[in-house]
C-alpha cells in the first residue's frame, strides 16, 4: 500500500521528542507535511498547532480518523503507545512509533495482530540505525568480511541532570516501563541486536541505581545476549554517568577480523591487513529515520525496523528485567 507525496502526518504527542520529529519534517517540506497534531496538554498542543499550522486535537482517537491523515507518528509516553498503534492500524494510517514499542509481551501480542489485520506499514524509531557509521558497519559484517561474528558490544552511558522536579513520567515504572534500561539503553539494545544479525534466545542481566535514587526504576544496567546465531551481544548503559574516555559506541569480532566506532569513525581490522580507518559525518538521525520512512509510504519497501524487530527488542528488555530479579538467564519472548 503505497501513499502520494507529500505524505500527509498526524503527529500524537506534543512533548520534547516531537521537536526533533517536527524538524525532521521540515526538512522535507515537498515529500510530507505535519497536517494534525494530537495532545492531551491544552498548552502544549496550542504551542504547536501555533508553530506548524496543523489542526489540533486533544484526543488521539479523534485525530486517527481524519481522512486527510495517511500516517501517524507517535511521540507519546511509553505506556500510551499501544493504544495508540491500535487505534491507528484500526484506521487504516501508517504508523512511525518511537521507542519503545510497547511493555509488556500482551501487548505485543495487540500491536502486531492490529498492525497485520490491517495491512499497515509500522516503523519502529530506532534512530540510532542510521548513523553512517552503523550502515557501513552493517555492510562490512554481511558482506563477509568478517566471517562468523562471535561477539558485540554497545555502550550507551551519560550524565544525565533529571531530578524529581523535571523527571516526570520517566520516574515511575508504571508509565515508562522501567527505567533508564528500557529509555535510553533501548538503542544499545537495538544496536546489539542489528549488529548481531542474529534472533535473540536469551538474556542475563544486572540492573543498578547508582545516582538517581528517587527513580523507581534502575540507572544503569549491564545486559548479556544469546543470538541464535552463536554470537554472543554485551551492553552498558546509564544515566548515571558518562562512558570512560575512548570507550567504542559499538564493536564487533568475528572469525576474520573486527570493528569498532565511536560514533563517527569506523576502524575495521582483518587478520594479517591493515586497519582501515573511515570518518563519518555526524548527521541528524531523526531526520534521517523521518525521510527513510516517508521513502517506505511512497515506495511500499519494508522499513528498516517493523513490529517484527521492535518486539524482538521488547523481548530483550523483558528477559533482562526478568533475570535481574531471578539472577539467572531468561529466556526472550517469541510471538
Amino acid at each position: 500500500m503505497t501513499v502520494s507525496l507529500p505524505v500527509r502526518i498526524g503527529l500524537i504527542g506534543a512533548g520534547g521528542i516531537a521537536t526533533a520529529h517536527l524538524a525532521g519534517y521540515a526538512a522535507i517540506p515537498d515529500r510530507a507535511r505535519v497536517v494534525a497534531i494530537a495532545d492531551a496538554n491544552p498548552e502544549a498542543l496550542a504551542a504547536r498547532t501555533a508553530e506548524t499550522g496543523a489542526t489540533g486535537y486533544s484526543d488521539f482517537l479523534e485525530l486517527v480518523k481524519d481522512p486527510e491523515v495517511d500516517a501517524v507518528d507517535i511521540c507519546l509516553p511509553h505506556h500510551l503507545h499501544r493504544a495508540a498503534i491500535v487505534a491507528a492500524a484500526e484506521a487504516g494510517k501508517h504508523i512511525l512509533c518511537e521507542k519503545p514499542l510497547c511493555l509488556s509481551a500482551e501487548e505485543a501480542v495487540e500491536v502486531r495482530d492490529a498492525v497485520q489485520k490491517a495491512g499497515v506499514s509500522l516503523m519502529c524509531a530506532h534512530n540510532q540505525l542510521f548513523m553512517p557509521a552503523v550502515a557501513e558497519a552493517k555492510a562490512v559484517i554481511d558482506s563477509g568480511e568478517l566471517g562468523q561474528v562471535y561477539e558485540v558490544r554497545t555502550t550507551d552511558s551519560f550524565y544525565n541532570n533529571f531530578d524529581p522536579e523535571n523527571m516526570g513520567w520517566r520516574a515511575h515504572t508504571a508509565t515508562s516501563g522501567g527505567g533508564e534500561y528500557i529509555d535510553t539503553g533501548y538503542h544499545p539494545t537495538y544496536l546489539l541486536m542489528h549488529l548481531s544479525g542474529g534472533v535473540p534466545v536469551s538474556a542475563f542481566a544486572m540492573m543498578s541505581t547508582h545516582r538517581l535514587k528517587f527513580m523507581e526504576g534502575e540507572d544503569s544496567a549491564q545486559v548479556l545476549v544469546r543470538f541464535d546465531n552463536g554470537s554472543v551481544g554485551q551492553l552498558v548503559t546509564s544515566w548515571a554517568y558518562e562512558a570512560a574516555p575512548g570507550t567504542d559506541r559499538f564493536s564487533v569480532v568475528g572469525e576474520k577480523g573486527s570493528l569498532s566506532s565511536d560514533g563517527a569513525t569506523l576502524r575495521v581490522r582483518l587478520r594479517g591487513e591493515e586497519e582501515r580507518v573511515v570518518e563519518h559525518p555526524q548527521i541528524d538521525t531523526f531526520a534521517a529515520e523521518i525521510a527513510d520512512f516517508v521513502e517506505c509510504l511512497e515506495t511500499g519497501r519494508r522499513p528498516l525496523n517493523t513490529e517484527t524487530e521492535g518486539i524482538a527488542v521488547l523481548g530483550i528488555i523483558l528477559a533482562a528485567y526478568e533475570s535481574s530479579r531471578s539472577g539467572k538467564a531468561e529466556q526472550v519472548l517469541t510471538l
